[in-house]
């Protein structure tokens, strides 16, 4: 029997290594089956998941809650063009509005498709609300950060094994230090439209910023009429004791970008969340998404 179950995980792995890009390198475990915190490999050997999905599976795998909204919505319908409007479509983006104290909501799909959202609408909002003269907007980022693996987000990671080959880059962005306000005090100028930030790094190291970084970024931001955008994909919704980790300093940004979690470990749901004259700035056929806030991520986003 021993024999049969090697069998069955070295033929898996020679079969994944033999078709698929080798974008990771995974451990030679193979995940058949999963149910709150315990997943099970194709020889019947259970482990403890202490990576819950990059932190996408707060709820753990299978949450009976999540799996029953997703069976219900699977019977009804589960992707519309957004020439339509569908039933879970308001009901979603009002709830997640109200959990962030916020008025608009953006769907997408992805977190770094929500991260390159912000972007979009940041800069929009520095063009025809503050002024910024046309295509001169900034945006300031933390050294260290990770927000995606897009090209415009790489091209300013400062992690080689991100950027590296991938170039060339889009313009726009300064780095600073993370944690460092003096550092992001002098990156501000009159072309800055956005500091975008995690309020904790998470592929960085978990690093945790000194205390009052987070406050010290909204009275900048404040200060200087540009918007904090927090990137709260994986800090957020509820990984921190509070809901955002920016409450652990009662910050509100201008802007949460959301993912992971928000699709409970069952779809890819993601979204910008964020004041009406911020995201208010989009205009019909400007941005979209196919998928983004279908039926099914809705039912599953607003159980999560």
């Amino acid at each position: 029997m021993t024999t049969v179950f090697r069998d069955l995980t070295s033929s898996a792995v020679a079969e994944a290594d033999r078709f698929t890009a080798h974008n990771y390198h995974p451990l030679p475990v193979v995940i058949a089956d999963a149910e709150g915190a315990w997943v099970t490999d194709v020889d019947g050997r259970r482990y403890l998941d202490c990576l819950a999905g990059y932190s996408a599976l707060n709820f753990g795998h299978r949450h009976p809650a999540l799996v029953a909204a997703a069976r219900e919505q699977l019977d009804r319908v589960t992707l519309t063009s957004r020439a339509f409007l569908h039933d879970q479509f308001g009901p979603f983006c009002r709830e997640l509005a109200h959990l962030c104290d916020a008025e608009l909501v953006l769907p997408m799909n992805t977190g770094a498709e929500a991260v390159e959202s912000a972007i979009k609408v940041s800069r929009a909002w520095g063009y025809r609300v503050k002024g910024v003269p046309a295509n001169q907007a900034t945006i300031v980022v933390a050294a260290g950060n990770f927000h995606g693996r897009t090209t415009t987000i790489v091209g300013f990671s400062t992690d080689p094994d991100a950027y590296t080959d991938f170039g060339p880059f889009a313009p726009g962005f300064r780095i600073v230090p993370y944690g460092d306000l003096a550092a992001l005090s002098a990156a501000i100028d009159d072309t800055t439209v956005a500091v975008l930030v995690e309020p904790i790094q998470g592929e960085a190291g978990v690093l945790i910023p000194p205390d009052g970084y987070l406050a010290g970024v909204r009275a900048l931001c404040s200060e200087h009429d540009v918007l904090f955008v927090a990137d709260e994909i994986q800090s957020g919704l509820g990984r921190t004791g509070e809901t955002f980790a920016c409450r652990n300093e009662n910050v509100v940004p201008d802007l949460y970008v959301l993912g992971k979690a928000l699709g409970g470990g069952v779809v890819p749901v993601s979204a910008v969340v964020g004041r009406r004259d911020v995201l208010g700035v989009l205009r019909p056929g400007e941005h979209g998404s196919t998928f983004g806030g279908n039926p099914l991520a809705c039912a599953v986003g607003g159980t999560a």
